[in-house]
């Protein structure tokens, strides 16, 4: 009999489920605050507790998944370590072209000649001294690199002689982009290359942290990530390829969902801390995005679910808004600790700062806010940043640590590289006033719910005097933003509107007029068309009122607060990989294999050497990937142009696809010396 561990770290919770293979169902199941401190703190309690409701000793694990929305999260924020863009072969107008100086930040970029052209062949020659000499300088100041090079996908060799140096001069980590996607577009692969280098360290300490505790307690099953697509891939590789966790949270939970509800067509909806995840199954199955992942308003190369991934959770930042006579409120997209949760910790600080700031009519700009120092890399800070952080060195209100203006771009600074985190009024400490929650500190949220209540709006009135009132209208605003988040999936998604502005439309008056069911001289009516699934472990308390408003049927599961740590068990292992067959002159055929181009005379004898290559890159990586039983899935797709009545070849991808279930742990009889070491 085989029992499966499935892991889920988010921003707010740490879930663990034992699902008894045999029986198809889940025995046992826990839930721990993430110890972003320690990651290992909050993994071990969510095991430890799983493993003791199931009955099930950690030697008879024979896999353990884990699934995370901390890559997604930090994307969202905006948040992640300092690294440094090697950019070969680009022009000026490049760096500006896919978001990619926005993702940047502000870190540093070393431009260089060199790159290759459409064909494969060397544009210009790389300067490695160059390199060397920035990588010497750069190296302490950043926690790792990213290396995009001109049509690297056509010809990898600059990216790769740049990988070597780096590594050999720095030993810091470096991505490079061909090693994310097989796709053109050079800026767009740089970006992702960018993303996978600032979370290398996040995404490390997350996979050590678990390894750790399972090491601990026994547990020697082979450990598991889920990807965005849902398919699993080793803890090893992902550690060189943490983007491919974004959206793994979110995949995990449409596979949880799937398996939970047994529902075909549904969109389902994963609320947590920091984002809310909507995604449609449509015949069972999640759609792919065609274009990538788009996490926190940047477009990646990851094949990932089609998902809408919104900074909107129970833990979001609360917003008054002052702009007009009645103002209004708005929540998101960064997360904030709960007060509630603050004062469980630091229970005295946060009162007696709340007890001060009550005790004046004087609303302050930081009242009821505070900051915690989260430790981690602090290369490259200003000299105000450093001062600051060091100012920071424990739990305090942000108005201790703020000695002046100029300070709070530093602290925000501090905040996105996330080596501090703020603490204030969130929609969980909303349902902790309105008893809708009560595992933390009720009667710190209340206070600071008058707090917020004080500010001002453009009538110079304050905005509540009812710490209740204040908060029902935050949960009211949750599930008008829950709402618009379902409401841009369901447009996005249905063909009929395909090419709008499926965001404009979800917020357009007619529609809302319809969802309202207006009787009028225009009678208007809407409803969603389909079912939602409500995901997440605050699900069963917001979601009720979001189906009422969007007139659809509601469906909260049991099991619904781990439905990530379930999908993390029950999917498979996936790798593809993905090659061309282009035409540089007449009867030559250029196959651009994994380690290079290779030139034939025959079109058909390119793509099958291709196919071939790719086939022996898939299946390997697969292994390494932990996949057994593997069966794999080639496919052809052949562009050709009519000339004079004939055709001609343009270009030919080749993609192979191989999976299978990823290998576990067997228990094998006794020797007469003792037990035998698990086999895998």
């Amino acid at each position: 009999m085989a029992y499966f561990l499935g892991v889920d770290t988010g921003g707010t919770y740490t879930d663990a489920v034992i699902l008894d293979e045999a029986a198809d169902r889940v025995i046992g199941s826990a839930k721990s605050l993430t110890t972003r401190a320690d990651l290992a703190l909050g993994i071990g309690r969510a095991v430890d507790a799983a493993l003791t409701e199931a009955g099930v000793s950690a030697a008879e694990i024979a896999l353990v998944s884990l699934s995370t929305t901390l890559a997604t999260n930090a994307l969202v924020e905006g948040q992640g370590g300092r690294v440094a863009l090697v950019f070969i072969g680009f022009g000026d107008s490049d760096l500006e072209r896919g978001g990619l100086t926005e993702a940047l930040g502000g870190d540093p970029v070393i431009r260089l000649a060199g790159g290759h052209s459409h064909a494969g062949a060397e544009v210009a020659p790389l300067d490695l001294a160059a390199l060397e000499a920035e990588a010497n300088r750069l190296g302490p100041q950043v926690m790792g690199f990213a290396v995009a090079s001109s049509f690297a996908t056509r010809n990898p060799a600059h990216e790769i002689a740049a990988r070597d140096l780096i590594r050999l001069v720095t030993g810091r980590p470096v991505t490079c982009s061909h090693e994310l996607s097989a796709n053109l577009n050079g800026p767009k692969r740089a970006l992702t290359a960018v993303l996978n280098a600032r979370l290398i360290g996040m995404i490390d300490r997350l996979v050590a942290a678990c390894e750790r505790h399972l090491a601990e307690v026994g547990i020697h099953a082979p450990l598991m990530v889920v990807r965005g697509d849902g398919a699993l891939i080793s803890a090893a590789m992902v550690r060189e390829r943490p983007i491919e966790t974004i959206l793994s949270g979110p995949a995990a939970s449409i596979v949880g969902a799937r398996w939970l509800t047994g529902e075909a067509n549904a969109l389902v909806s994963d609320i947590g801390g920091t984002t809310t995840d909507v995604a449609l199954l449509k015949d069972g199955l999640p759609e792919i995005d065609p274009q990538g992942a788009r996490v926190g308003g940047f477009r990646t190369m990851v094949e990932a679910v089609a998902m809408r991934t919104t900074g909107l959770g129970g833990d979001s930042e609360v917003h008054l808004l002052t702009s007009g006579l009645e103002g209004g409120l708005r929540l998101g997209p960064r997360r904030l600790i709960p007060v509630s949760l603050m004062a469980v910790d630091h229970g005295p600080m946060v009162h007696a700062e709340l007890d001060r700031a009550l005790s004046t009519e004087t609303a302050g700009e930081f009242d009821g806010r505070f900051v915690l120092p989260m430790g981690g890399h602090a290369e490259g800070l200003t000299p105000r940043e450093a001062v600051l952080l060091s100012r920071i060195g424990r739990a305090m209100p942000v108005a201790r640590a703020i000695t002046s203006r100029l300070e709070v771009a530093a602290l925000e600074r501090l905040v996105a590289r996330g080596l501090v985190m703020l603490s204030g009024v969130t929609p969980s400490d909303a349902s902790h006033v309105l008893g809708r929650l009560a595992a933390w500190d009720g009667q710190a949220s209340e206070k600071a719910l008058r707090l917020l209540g004080r500010r001002r709006n453009g009538r110079g009135e304050r905005f509540s005097t009812d710490p209740a009132q204040l908060a029902q209208a935050i949960i009211d605003q949750l599930t008008r933003q829950t709402a618009e988040c379902l409401l841009e999936a369901a447009f996005a998604e249905d063909p009929v509107f395909a090419g709008e502005d499926a965001a404009g439309l979800a917020r357009h008056g007619l529609l809302l007029a319809g969802l309202r069911g207006h009787r009028g001289v225009v009678e208007i009516s809407a409803r969603l068309g389909v079912p939602v699934v409500g995901l997440g472990a605050s699900a069963p308390s917001y979601y009720g009122a979001v189906g009422d408003l969007l007139g659809c049927r509601m469906i909260l599961p049991e099991h619904a607060g781990v439905a990530n740590a379930i999908g993390a068990v029950v999917g498979q292992v996936s790798q593809r990989a993905t090659g061309i067959v282009t035409s540089p002159a007449e009867g030559r055929f250029a196959a651009h294999m994994p380690d290079g181009v290779q030139i034939f005379n025959d079109r058909d004898t390119a793509l099958d050497a291709l196919e071939a290559a790719l086939r022996a890159d898939a299946e390997g990586r697969a292994r390494r990937a932990g996949a057994e039983d593997l069966q794999v899935a080639a496919r052809r797709d052949i562009r050709e142009a009519e000339i004079e009545g004939k055709p001609m070849f343009i270009e030919g991808t080749v993609s192979v696809t191989a999976s299978g279930r990823p290998r576990v742990a067997h228990p094998v009889a006794e020797d007469a010396d003792g037990p035998l070491a698990q086999t895998l």
